[in-house]
């Protein structure tokens, strides 16, 4: 077993080797000006010899009106270095003051903390592995400002969750669709954006709602009260109650036009409790699955069998899982 640990240590730690590019730092900070006139930022994931964060900074470090540009070097063996701007030639990106660092550049490292108290904005691509794990809760810790990359799927996870439907934290912008990898080659995602605590202006857009209510376009779950809405664009405009939506709703979230009420999970406050241990899997062609419906896990359940995906049958009456949700209802006078 501590064999596979390792492994899987290693496989992570390769596949925190993404570089961020230029064009979606750009794309993204442009909505977020306002917020850096005076302040010092710091790029704690980022080589400044390379890091399109330290380029984007210090080309545009005038016209941000930024207090200090400050990025720390990570070797994950030998002792390496910090770079600190504080003006004279923004076009100059190997401007700056280099100083050794005592250590190897980890975030959480004392020297790097000691960084992290004396800025007001965090803006990085942490490693992915780890990020919701320390870097988040780190960032919570030392009450900072931060706009950073992560993954979609954490919103589904007891340490992030909680940050969203509290609305300390937000996603940003735009998704990150692609990066570059040490050998110079492209690797694409669908699932990396942005987290932050910067207001911006698309958080206070209203979703324009149209369609209409009716028990046979919204079915309620078997597991959960609340109904099925299975595409953000297919909110009802005339329901009040609870509902299940795709968790790219977070992109789209109004805090002033909707409540988190919950996540699809045990500790959800609309779960009933049900299980589906004894239900009998079957295949889109109607042969045996082999296996129960305890794989559902925490998703909501549907009483329904549409004959285009697998279901799941006890005693006649059929299921069918749908993918994880994020429970939602409008806010009065919304």
């Amino acid at each position: 077993m501590a064999a596979n640990a390792n492994l899987h240590k290693a496989k992570d730690a390769k596949n925190d080797e993404f570089y961020t590019q230029l064009t979606d730092v750009s794309k993204e900070l442009m909505h977020y000006k306002q917020h850096f006139k005076d302040k010092i930022v710091l790029c704690n994931c980022d080589d400044p010899t390379w890091s399109a964060f330290w380029k984007y900074f210090h080309l545009n470090f005038s016209a941000l009106g930024l207090k200090k540009l400050i990025s720390t070097h990570y070797d994950k063996n030998e002792p390496t270095y910090k770079m600190e701007y504080t003006g004279g030639d923004d076009n100059d990106i190997e401007v700056g003051v280099k100083t050794p660092l005592e250590g190897n550049g980890d975030f959480r490292n004392q020297e790097c903390l000691d960084l992290l108290d004396e800025a007001d904005i965090v803006v990085t691509n942490p490693p992915f592995s780890i990020a919701r794990e320390f870097y988040i809760p780190l960032l919570f810790e030392h009450n900072k400002k931060f706009l950073i990359i992560g993954d979609l799927n954490w919103v589904s996870y007891k340490g992030i969750f909680p940050l969203l439907k509290d609305d300390v934290m937000w996603l940003g912008y735009n998704n990150v669709p692609s990066f570059v990898q040490p050998d110079g080659t492209i690797k694409k995602f669908g699932n990396k954006l942005w987290f932050t605590n910067l207001d911006h202006e698309k958080r206070h857009e209203k979703l324009i709602l149209w369609k209409k209510y009716s028990s046979e376009d919204y079915p309620k779950y078997d597991n959960y009260d609340a109904i099925e809405v299975s595409k953000v664009s297919d909110i009802p405009c005339d329901y009040d109650g609870n509902m299940g939506v795709p968790i790219t709703f977070l992109s789209s979230y109004n805090p002033e036009q909707f409540e988190i009420v919950g996540f699809c999970d045990t500790d959800s406050p609309l779960s009933l409790g049900k299980n589906y241990n004894e239900y009998i899997g079957y295949k889109q062609d109607r042969t045996l699955y082999g296996r129960t419906g305890s794989t559902f896990g925490k998703c909501p359940v549907l009483v329904m069998d549409d004959k285009k995906h697998p279901y799941y049958e006890k005693n006649g009456i059929r299921v069918q899982a749908t993918y994880h949700r994020v429970f939602i209802r409008k806010k009065v006078g919304a």
